[in-house]
């Protein structure tokens, strides 16, 4: 039994970098969240952005969907914000982004008047002169986020989130910012990704039966 045990836990050992590595992936894009939020309504967004490669990213640009308008954003130590156009650039001053380490971004943005959903096309530089283009479909590599704009309820108050004049400044507690992150990000996963898991999973349990029977031989 014991070697039995043994080989098993040889076989979880990939196992679990695997995993790790699939939970990896699934999270390293560049994302806009809230996925959902309702017309007319003045949002509160939170661009996060994780450095995947060796070297800084020093730049994120992000392109507002058509029919929403940028209205605020949250100063970041050691970043600037330009805006030209539909065009907000967030770029460092100072290091960046290092390798392992991601950055939220917050901004205000009215939605559209219209229901719909609205992709979040984002450009991310790094130090070393590379570019990450986050525009593609679902499903691709480098998707871009989607947020669905539903209708508002009657009555409901579209300055909800912040706008200038509300409840609310735009500068946010850590309240509000721990309520933001636990909002569910865009789903911009690969599907292969879950493909590969549910093979990588197979393997693991056909390898163990196998063990089983050799050992009741």
């Amino acid at each position: 039994m014991n070697k039995l045990l043994r080989k098993l836990l040889t076989l979880a050992a990939p196992m679990a970098a695997a995993l790790s590595l699939f939970a990896a992936v699934a999270s390293a894009h560049v994302t806009v969240s809230p996925a959902e939020s309702t017309t007319g309504a003045w949002e509160t967004y939170t661009l996060k952005v994780p450095s995947e490669k060796e070297a800084a990213t020093t730049q994120i640009d992000l392109r507002m969907p058509e029919g929403a308008e940028f209205k605020q954003y949250e100063t970041v130590p050691g970043w600037t914000v330009t805006v030209e156009g539909n065009k907000i650039s967030w770029i460092s001053t100072g290091e960046g982004i290092s390798a392992g380490q991601f950055q939220r971004f917050y901004f205000t943005a009215k939605n559209p008047d219209a229901a719909g959903d609205i992709a979040w096309d984002a450009y991310q530089h790094y130090a070393d002169g590379s570019l990450v283009q986050w525009s593609g479909e679902e499903g691709s590599d480098t998707p871009h986020s989607i947020t669905e704009i539903v209708a508002a309820a009657a009555g409901s108050d579209s300055h909800s989130h912040g706008a200038t004049g509300s409840a609310h400044s735009g500068s946010m507690t850590m309240d509000e910012h721990e309520a933001i992150m636990e909002n569910t990000e865009s789903g911009s996963t690969s599907p292969m990704v879950y493909i590969t898991l549910g093979i990588s999973l197979l393997a693991f349990l056909l390898s163990a039966i196998a063990l089983l029977r050799g050992k009741k031989e």
